[in-house]
């Protein structure tokens, strides 16, 4: 069976939103499937890792990207005053103002060539993954044609809980994929529950992220003098370190906070304010490898989910499962009654604090960090039926159900 993957990420983009296209794209090519893999080239992303690796079975389509490059607003903008802001917040604000997202244009030259590869290698099925959400103007214009439509939603396309608006049309792009789609794929039950709510024509199915476990094989953890709690990736949207930075000057204890990612420098300064100069650890943007061997090479690891006005409670973010895989014990900073907090608490592998709680953060800390001392903060290994239960190949074999439904 021949499936086109279309994605927005794809290496070398770096990133959290990469793996699950390129997980999925090889684990469904040796369940049988003939994969094609449609993806922007160039070097417009935030992020780039040049380690990663294609799936050697899989075939790539690179289409030119007219759209504007990725960016970080608010470290374009810090320091900035007057004409000199004015004049860099003009691009930022274009880029804000394309509907439903700033990655669109892409679909001027992705369409056609989707068509191209549809018509000539006679495509089965159709598998469009967001965000971003315009990457579904794919699978609407593959669909016109007849061909089988799967939409793989990561983010929730109207209810995203980084964002404080919907004003570019997201609710209608929602409303288009679950009524053309002939099925959606959704990551969190709470994704699920919106484009149900819709009303569409065909199935929707709960197929969260996967546990990545062979990526960790020989990594290794070693007991550091200074008990270290790691945070990977950044800070987006409404997820903010400030809760937590203020709950670590509270607490008082010898704990070194390690950041590996894009750490905003208004949120370094207000630590640095904080007294927590010598308590932060900030490490530049890594390779996913190697951001993952400093998550099994810490004490424990730091998860930050925002409450968002309530939308968090739905988020089930791929590192919840790079966390598991690493087998640390978490400091879960989210919403108690959400998703990730269900699924951490079947594991076993968290304390799970409110995000607004800033003392029961502290407290946590404290915990965490006397247990670490009295040798009693083991690691977080899970039962063999969960790694099996969460692994990316079982995930991997929902997905292959759900495309040979369709095709």
């Amino acid at each position: 069976m021949k499936l086109l993957l279309v994605t927005m990420y794809w290496p070398p983009a770096g990133g959290a939103g990469v793996q699950r296209p390129l997980k999925l794209a090889g684990e469904l090519s040796r369940l049988g499937f003939d994969v094609h893999v449609l993806a922007p080239e160039g070097t417009k992303w935030v992020q780039r890792d040049d380690t990663l690796r294609e799936p050697e079975a899989v075939v790539v389509h690179r289409i030119r990207n007219i759209g504007p490059a990725a960016r970080r607003p608010g470290e374009e903008l810090h320091g900035l005053r007057g004409i000199a802001r004015i004049r860099r917040q003009v691009p930022i604000v274009l880029r804000a103002l394309l509907p439903p997202d700033a990655s669109v244009l892409w679909n001027v030259t992705a369409i056609p060539a989707a068509r191209r590869i549809a018509k000539r290698e006679r495509v089965d099925v159709i598998l469009t993954t967001s965000p971003p959400g315009s990457v579904h103007l794919v699978g609407l214009a593959l669909r016109r044609m007849g061909v089988p439509w799967v939409a793989d939603l990561r983010d929730s396309i109207a209810s995203h809980a980084h964002r404080r608006r919907d004003i570019r049309g997201e609710r209608a792009l929602a409303r288009q994929v679950a009524r053309r789609a002939d099925a959606i794929v959704a990551a969190s039950s709470a994704i699920a529950s919106e484009m149900r709510a819709i009303g569409p024509r065909g199935s929707v199915t709960v197929i969260p992220n996967g546990c990545d476990f062979d990526d960790f094989e020989g990594l290794a953890y070693r007991r550091a003098p200074r008990f270290r709690i790691t945070h990977t990736g950044g800070f987006a949207g409404r997820r903010s370190p400030r809760p937590f930075l203020e709950a670590l000057a509270r607490s008082g204890v010898d704990v070194t906070a390690r950041f590996v990612g894009d750490f905003p420098t208004a949120d370094r300064e207000w630590a640095e304010r904080l007294g927590l100069a010598d308590r932060l650890e900030l490490v530049p943007y890594l390779p996913h490898g190697e951001a993952l061997a400093l998550q099994r090479d810490s004490e424990a690891l730091l998860l930050i989910v925002p409450d968002a006005g309530g939308r968090g409670r739905g988020v089930l973010s791929a590192k919840i499962f790079e966390y598991l895989a690493a087998e640390r014990p978490i400091l879960a900073v989210v919403p108690p009654d959400g998703e990730a907090a269900c699924l951490l608490g079947e594991t076993s592998a968290a304390v799970v604090v409110a995000p607004d709680d800033v003392d029961g953060m502290a407290r946590a800390i404290e915990d965490l960090q006397s247990r670490w001392q009295a040798g009693e903060l083991d690691g977080a290994t899970l039962s063999a039926e969960a790694r099996t239960r969460l692994s990316r190949t079982a995930r991997a074999e929902e997905l292959a159900e759900v495309l040979r439904g369709v095709a």
